[in-house]
């Protein structure tokens, strides 16, 4: 038997460690030659690693969520005869000093592994969990008076009943029949929800890198948000026959309609669709509108990119949304499909609630939140000079900003001009 020690590989210029995200192998299990044995993240992506070797694994560098740097030992295999001299070779290789780490853009990638199977963490020598802390009942209020047995006893704490407040029927002992008698007079005694264990679950993997993407986006960035009121009525109205005459095209949410506005009103204002470079002090305005989509995911929050949004009319963008939406969800999104974003909408669709105060995806300036549509009674004309009341449909949209780039006037001039938009629907057909 040859004892072998696969190193991490360097996988990309200017990385110097990876972090285990998923192991497919344990200490004990066999590994079959370019058999994928783990799962490495980068800030870039996330790569598979392949044993080079048939053998058994009998050591491995951490569980998931540990750093690994490049050069050092992520794996030992034990393999039956000699190691081939160029598989040695290669480890050797690996094992040579890392390149210093250069900066690295901070983004959000797309990860393939199904972020629930960080619950099934692997360790060469596993510690028992701890169990769940017993809540303590109170106390009788006259506990050395109360006479019942311990099964009554037991079912009060369990129930969070004080026997001091229980009336036994006779001779002074508290049965069964006086505790559920008791409970029949009493509300409030029943428990609202089984107790739980604790349960402490690592961050890794994509939760880890939207985790340090968010906390650097508020840290860096000096936010403001803005909220205005817009009657999408006559929109909703537009966007139901445009769905009745549809024929084979996609059935259209608000998504499409909303982007379009979008698009139209951003050649007013430049300073919405850009990106601060805050340590070159340099502000690019982009022509082209590369619109985010913000979309939850198993594996995290994703936010694919739609390219040119503005070139596309509402039936493309209607199938590019789904396609990136579906990519996303089931981890088959390219790496250019999550990249180069100079614009991000962000939506929960029904969850929608009555205002958001997005997050910005650095190094972008905005984020746009359309949220939940209601409706509710309004004053509306009545073409006669007067008013009556008519139920309309209202949705609010929300916008934060980079305050360093965006001013207070410009995000509200800027969500004015939109408000207006989607309120004449017509306008969003006209070229």
């Amino acid at each position: 038997m040859t004892k072998f020690t696969f190193n991490m590989p360097d996988i990309g210029e200017g990385i110097a460690e990876a972090e285990i995200v998923q192991w497919h192998k344990k200490v004990g299990d066999t590994v079959q030659e370019d058999e994928e044995f783990v799962d490495m993240m980068t800030d870039k992506a996330t790569v598979p690693m392949e044993s080079p070797v048939n053998g058994k694994i009998i050591e491995v560098a951490g569980v998931e969520g540990d750093m690994v740097s490049i050069g050092s030992m992520l794996v030992v295999i034990e393999v039956d005869g000699e190691v081939p001299d160029d598989v040695a070779e290669d480890s050797e290789t690996a094992a040579a000093p890392a390149p210093k780490a250069k900066e690295v853009e901070e983004r959000i990638e797309v990860e393939t592994s199904d972020a629930s199977d960080a619950d099934d963490a692997l360790a060469a020598d596993p510690q028992p969990e701890p169990l769940p802390a017993p809540t303590p009942a109170p106390e009788p209020s006259h506990a050395a008076k109360v006479l019942a047995t311990p099964a009554v006893r037991k079912r009060a704490k369990d129930l969070g009943v004080d026997l001091g407040q229980v009336k036994p029927a006779e001779d002074g002992r508290i049965r069964h029949g006086d505790l559920d008698q008791f409970l029949s007079y009493t509300s409030g005694y029943s428990p609202a929800a089984p107790a739980r264990a604790d349960e402490e679950k690592k961050v890794i993997g994509m939760r880890r890198r939207i985790a340090e993407n968010m906390a650097a986006s508020k840290r860096n960035i000096p936010h403001f948000s803005y909220v205005e009121e817009v009657d999408v009525t006559d929109l909703e109205v537009l966007r139901g026959q445009l769905n009745t005459n549809r024929g084979d095209k996609p059935k259209l949410t608000i998504l499409p309609l909303l982007i379009t506005a979008i698009c139209k009103t951003l050649p007013d204002f430049p300073m919405i669709n850009a990106r601060y470079d805050d340590e070159a002090g340099v502000v690019t305005r982009f022509g082209a509108v590369n619109m985010g989509m913000a979309a939850q995911t198993d594996a995290g929050l994703m936010v694919p990119v739609i390219k040119n949004a503005q070139g596309m009319n509402l039936w493309q963008l209607a199938n590019e949304i789904g396609r990136l939406a579906e990519a996303a969800r089931n981890g088959t999104a390219k790496k250019e499909e999550m990249e180069d974003g100079t614009l991000t909408v962000t939506s929960l669709g029904p969850l929608g609630g009555v205002a958001t105060t997005p997050v910005i995806n650095r190094p972008q300036v905005a984020i746009i939140g359309p949220n939940r549509i209601i409706e509710r009674p309004m004053y509306v004309s009545d073409g006669m000079g007067g008013e009556r009341i008519e139920k309309r449909k209202l949705m609010n949209i929300s916008i934060s900003c980079d305050h360093r780039v965006v001013d207070g006037y410009d995000a509200a001039s800027f969500v004015q001009a939109l408000k207006q938009l989607l309120e004449t629907p017509a306008l969003i057909l006209v070229n």
